[in-house]
């Protein structure tokens, strides 16, 4: 069964929810004061199934040009548009803002139907006729049918029927494995079911019992129970007019409203800022200036922003540039989605655009570069949106799980094209994927920190890793610079060495400048005996030296000193010859204080101490509650 949304639109009062009744059987003025006034106040909602696996959720939306945003929130989601027009007024100033939101929307079919064709003569019909041609002229709906209708006679009815039909051929949904999505355009609460939300289900499938998300306040909800129409199913397919019982915090009617949104990815990312192609309507008196506040609409949300042009000074009647919208409140949106703006006062539609970026970092200009990544999002293939996205996501790269929010394409056509053309990313590091760019600069970065390691300290035999993540800017993942770091182990440019990385061929070896010192050292410890300087007592310019461990540990892996302590060194000889002299005059004592190793280490408490405890760790001596002890034939 194709599931479609059939969208009304039209001028107050030219006959949209009587045909709609007339078609379906269904009233959509549900509210008292909507029949008390003859007027739809709400959205509306009916079901037109036309049998050959076509069925249409017919919503009605209102036509007063005070209920223009409830018109824009029921247009959001919409397959085809129905624009009514009635023949004894012809074209009215809400037909053209309706038209317009229409086209801002995206919205890819439109059929005319004449209203109240009884109550007018055959050229007073061709007037309206012909008038309705010009409104669609220069628009994505020029030569649109017009069917002749009346909801008191039935005339045009089944021609109607039939169009809507043959219209609903040329339209493709995407499948049910694509995310769901649901924006909810009611929430109230009903006896015996506790919350319930409803909405036109945007894409994928809702299932009874599954676990989802409300978005932007990322609420955990449970759904008891699903409705399509009124009718009991367990499973509500995109297209379908869907009513959902829930339960959890999800279901906390103080927080969840109008204009959320149901999902069930853990990726959606509920934004305040988004960069998106701005168009201005050409009969608009509007222009767009830079930080000018509006009223954006989006799905069933409204929310107000200030707009940051990134590419002119101003956008003018008919104009189009890159805009990041700064909002007041989140919007969970997706890439190319559609929305329309309106001025902040007096409220009226100015333009609508297409979103490029969902979670964008401020940006303030769109150079050449950078506006074709955004224009490769909103207007390219699966491929080339991919790569945009991921490109554009730099050194945070995008999820593999995330990308269909990032691109607007469901996850099967992303991973079709991406078997057939080898993949979208520069690489994948912990399952993210990160641009060609983000690959060159983070080996380039990488490289260049392994060199200034080796530089900095040509005696260690390889560069620790945490000093190589170091290197990659602050906000780059961990998991990235092992990635980089393992590709280029891979490719030869690295080698592994205990734990540490090293270019290939690099070999400890002692400088003149480093031989001179590493003398130098050996001098002050051998005049110092067991009472040389510590490390932070040695002179300036050998303290001060950066590579001073490693002039250190090289003489320690040589066994030429001996690390007693932190900071404190002993020639290797000098330090057995004292743990001989130890076991020798002491063999057989107990419960010894450090006064009684006096002559066998001849050195004040300072050192005297440390000295002790490393014996200690030799087994040279014992520690005991009452002293040390020297066993025998230690």
């Amino acid at each position: 069964m194709k599931r479609l949304i059939l969208g009304t639109a039209g001028h107050i009062d030219h006959g949209k929810s009587a045909l709609v009744k007339a078609l379906t059987g269904v009233d959509p003025d549900r509210l008292r004061e909507e029949k008390e006034r003859g007027i739809t106040i709400e959205l509306g909602f009916a079901e037109l199934d036309l049998g050959d696996e076509v069925r249409f959720g017919v919503v009605d939306v209102p036509g007063h040009e005070a209920f223009v945003r409830a018109m824009v929130a029921g247009a959001a989601g919409v397959d085809v548009v129905l624009l009514i027009v009635a023949a004894d007024e012809g074209v009215m100033p809400q037909t053209r803002e309706h038209l317009a939101i229409v086209e801002l929307l995206g919205v890819s079919e439109l059929v005319v139907a004449l209203t109240k064709c009884d109550l007018v003569e055959e050229d007073w019909l061709a007037l309206v006729e012909s008038d309705v041609e010009e409104l669609l002229a220069g628009t994505p709906f020029a030569g649109a049918l017009q069917v002749h209708t009346s909801a008191t006679t039935g005339e045009g009815l089944d021609d109607l029927r039939d169009v809507l039909k043959e219209v609903a051929t040329r339209i493709e949904r995407e499948g049910t494995e694509d995310l769901l999505r649901l924006p909810l355009d009611r929430v109230f609460t009903m006896q015996g079911t506790g919350t319930v939300v409803t909405g036109t289900l945007w894409s994928g499938e809702l299932r009874a019992g599954e676990q989802l998300r409300v978005v932007p306040h990322d609420l955990p909800a449970r759904v008891r129970g699903v409705q399509v129409h009124g009718r009991d199913v367990s499973t509500a397919a995109a297209g379908d007019r869907t009513a959902v019982a829930l339960t959890g915090d999800g279901a906390d009617r103080a927080r969840v409203a109008r204009g959320a949104t149901l999902v069930n990815s853990p990726h959606w990312t509920p934004s305040l800022m988004l960069t998106a192609r701005v168009r201005l309507l050409a009969a608009t008196e509007w222009m767009l200036e830079h930080n000018q506040r509006v009223h954006v609409h989006h799905g069933t949300a409204e929310v107000r922003a200030r707009c940051a042009l990134l590419d002119a000074a101003s956008l003018g009647p008919g104009d189009v540039g890159w805009v990041q919208l700064r909002l007041e409140e989140p919007l969970a949106a997706r890439a190319r989605d559609r929305f329309v703006i309106r001025a902040y006062s007096p409220v009226t539609t100015i333009g609508g655009g297409v979103v490029a970026e969902v979670a964008p970092p401020k940006r303030r200009r769109a150079d050449r570069a950078l506006a074709e990544r955004l224009g490769a999002i909103v207007e390219g293939s699966p491929a080339e949106a991919a790569r945009a996205a991921v490109d554009l996501a730099e050194w945070r790269g995008i999820s593999e799980e995330a990308l269909p929010i990032h691109t607007g394409w469901p996850r099967s056509r992303l991973e079709a094209v991406q078997q057939e053309d080898g993949g979208f990313a520069g690489f994948e590091a912990a399952g993210m994927l990160y641009g060609s760019r983000v690959r060159a600069e983070a080996e380039t970065l990488v490289l260049e920190a392994v060199d200034r390691g080796h530089a900095a300290d040509s005696l260690r035999a390889g560069v620790p890793r945490a000093e190589i993540r170091a290197a990659l800017p602050r906000w780059a993942a961990s998991q990235l610079a092992d990635a980089v770091l393992e590709r280029l182990i891979e490719a030869g440019l690295l080698e592994a060495v205990e734990g540490d990385v090293r270019r290939p061929g690099h070999s400890p070896e002692l400088s003149g400048d480093q031989a001179e010192a590493s003398e130098r050292l050996l001098a002050l410890l051998r005049d110092g005996g067991l009472a040389p300087p510590f490390v932070d007592e040695l002179p300036e310019e050998l303290r001060t030296r950066g590579d001073l461990r490693s002039l250190l540990r090289r003489l320690e892996e040589s066994e030429v000193v001996r690390q007693v302590a932190d900071g404190y060194f002993v020639l290797h000889t000098e330090l057995e010859a004292a743990a001989t002299r130890v076991s020798e005059q002491l063999a057989g004592r107990s419960a010894l204080g450090p006064a009684d190793f006096r002559e066998a280490l001849p050195v004040s408490r300072k050192w005297l101490i440390p000295l002790l405890n490393h014996l200690d760790g030799r087994g040279v001596t014992i520690r005991r509650d009452a002293g040390r002890d020297v066993p025998s034939g230690a």
